[in-house]
């Protein structure tokens, strides 16, 4: 067992509630309950001796691993290959059908062979609450309990199971051709009962009956297009990345994994940003998802409602917010553990939630009026508090923020911050209009373009010959390449085209892109970090949009080989062309979808044209 396999080493499996990494060698070091923001049970990735895993592998020193995804399904399969027989593990978590938050999440894990003899061997060794709860653990014939104050775990399993020091426990097993056997690790409250061993049964049917949720629920998307297992893969990692009880999507399942390993930007993502839902709402409804992204946007209309009379500092969004719309993120240390390859230090909660940024409340109404593009009208109420938000951005849009990238180097005046905030202002006034519905129309109006003027004029460098990351600045900035999504300019306007050029020349490395250069415009950290994902893909839809598609579907197609085994993308590529950062990241896979069916389009009417 590897002390730290790398982060692209790893599939996901979820129940709509939280969700666990496994590597390609069996081991479960992430799973966090009873929810995504919930503590660790198993964060072996953040500290290999104190952070606890659940490991099924086949050992031996000529065994070869391969780990896949049961077709269009969050079923992860690892298969372990030796002279003396294959061995197959299947993982995955029951989804949840009932909307309603539970204490309950259960691990399920299928061992068979299916050729010559291996022999499994399972460790489990939970550590609530990021190790810091203790627990006993009592083995009861196939069952071990292991009980905190805070937390139950049940391991249940034909492994006979035996005590492996005072907490955890081991077990291994021979199985010869054709034989399964089975284990769970099963999360509950600290007073819970043993749940009733399942017999083989109804582990079976249960497998099933998540194969059919998956490709059930797959077979609904509406893309046709040229790339479609890369597509419906990025469409069940959002999937498996959305609360349901809520209907908000996480930024990534996991904290701490590093943009830089060995370096300090080591963030807690579990929450859900408000910016990156928004732009989730554009991709699912490309597909076709218009259930999910009608969840997401009650759940931002509820947010701009309870904080329509305004905070403290009277800004009627927050950035970001825990699954269930709770405001408050703390932002602490986990001193004692070491952090993925030292990367430390390790933070849990996020105290960039208390950061002004303006572009969230373009992202907002971006996502509420592609509602208003389904037909959906806004409530009265829901339109009360939009309405009372742009009131309030039409006083603030022109101020300092802290940006799209939360830096932790000061104020500026961004303008991708004041790009959205036109985008708040148009979207605003469209939906007013479409549905008609009251608002100071004039008001609106007059922010909208005294935005646009003041981005052309101050946000505009001769230099560069390009819209720079702030007023008055050279730095680029490849957050700007939205900008012919959002409609500010043309996506062949001359300054976009030079614009994009500029970005090219500046940021784009083998089609790869960086946010910014933080050596030109200092963020507040330490270190470097890689090319970022989201705005590769940015760049691709950009290149589409411009009619540049050689050039876009190129790029595009190379950026997908940097996916791993399972078609899944982190936030970073990393110099060598490793994953970097928390994994696997929502931004990049609905990027993929953005810039996958824009791309598509532009070629079928490419296609189209006579001659």
């Amino acid at each position: 067992m590897k002390r730290y396999p790398l982060i692209a080493d790893h599939g996901l499996v979820g129940d709509l509630q939280t969700a666990a990494l496994i590597s390609d060698e069996g081991v479960v070091d992430w799973f966090a309950a009873p929810r995504f923001d919930s503590p660790g049970v198993f964060s072996a990735l953040l500290d290999h001796d104190r952070g606890g895993y659940f490991r099924l592998s086949v050992d031996g020193p000529d065994v070869t691993v391969k780990q896949l995804y049961y077709p269009d399904t969050a079923m992860l399969v690892t298969r372990f290959m030796s002279p003396d027989g294959v061995g197959e593990l299947m993982d995955w978590m029951p989804p949840d059908r009932t909307g309603r938050p539970t204490a309950r999440h259960a691990l399920m894990r299928v061992m068979r062979c299916t050729r010559g003899r291996v022999a499994f061997t399972l460790e489990c060794r939970p550590r609530f609450g990021f190790g810091r709860t203790p627990h006993d653990v009592r083995i009861d014939g196939l069952t071990a309990a292991f009980r905190s104050a805070a937390m139950a775990g049940f391991l249940q399993s034909n492994v006979p199971l035996e005590r492996d020091g005072p907490y955890d426990v081991r077990g291994r097993l021979e199985l010869s051709e054709g034989q399964v056997a089975g284990a769970s690790f099963t999360v509950d409250g600290p007073e819970a009962e043993v749940p009733p061993l399942p017999d083989v049964g109804e582990v079976e049917a249960a497998l099933w009956e998540a194969v059919d949720f998956w490709q059930r629920w797959v077979r609904t998307a509406r893309y046709r297009g040229r790339w479609p297992d890369m597509v419906h893969r990025s469409a069940i990692t959002l999937k498996l990345l959305t609360y349901l009880p809520s209907g908000a999507p996480i930024a990534a399942p996991t904290l701490g994994l590093p943009e830089q390993v060995g370096g300090e930007r080591n963030w807690d993502y579990r929450y859900t940003w408000v910016r990156d839902g928004s732009l989730a709402v554009r991709a699912l409804l490309d597909l076709g998802f218009e259930e999910e992204a009608a969840a997401f946007t009650d759940w931002l209309t509820a947010r701009v409602a309870e904080r329509s009379a305004g905070p403290a500092d009277g800004r009627p969004l927050q950035i970001m917010y825990r699954v269930d719309g709770d405001p408050w993120l703390p932002e602490e240390v986990l001193s004692e553990f070491e952090g993925y390859r030292g990367s430390a230090p390790v933070r849990v909660g996020n105290a960039a939630a208390d950061q002004l940024q303006l572009d969230i409340f373009g992202e907002a109404m971006y996502a509420l009026a592609q509602g208003g593009g389904q037909d959906i009208q806004p409530t009265y109420e829901g339109w009360r508090a939009v309405s009372g938000l742009l009131d309030w951005l039409a006083d603030a849009w022109d101020a300092p923020d802290e940006g799209i990238w939360e830096t932790r180097g000061g104020r500026k005046d961004f303008t991708f911050s004041r790009v959205m905030s036109w985008v708040a202002f148009d979207r605003g006034l469209r939906l007013a209009e479409e549905f008609g519905r009251p608002a100071a129309l004039d008001t609106w109006r007059a922010a909208r373009d005294e935005i646009f003027a003041q981005v052309m004029r101050r946000g505009w460098s001769e230099r560069r010959g390009a819209l720079t990351q702030s007023f008055g600045g050279d730095v680029l900035d490849a957050s700007l390449l939205l900008i012919p999504r959002t409609g500010l300019l043309g996506p062949t306007d001359p300054r976009w085209l030079s614009t994009l050029d500029a970005i090219e020349r500046g940021l784009v490395r083998d089609n790869l892109v960086h946010r910014y250069d933080p050596g030109a415009a200092p963020d507040g950290l330490r270190g470097a970090e890689g090319t970022f994902s989201l705005c590769t893909f940015l760049y691709v839809d950009a290149l589409a949009r411009a009619g540049r598609v050689r050039q876009a579907r190129f790029a595009f197609e190379k950026m997908l080989t940097y996916a791993n085994h399972v078609g899944l993308f982190a936030e970073e590529i990393g110099p060598s062309g490793e994953q970097l950062g928390n994994f696997p990241q929502a931004f990049t896979h609905l990027s993929l979808i953005m810039a996958a069916t824009t791309l598509d389009e532009t070629l079928d009417a490419l296609a189209a044209r006579p001659g």
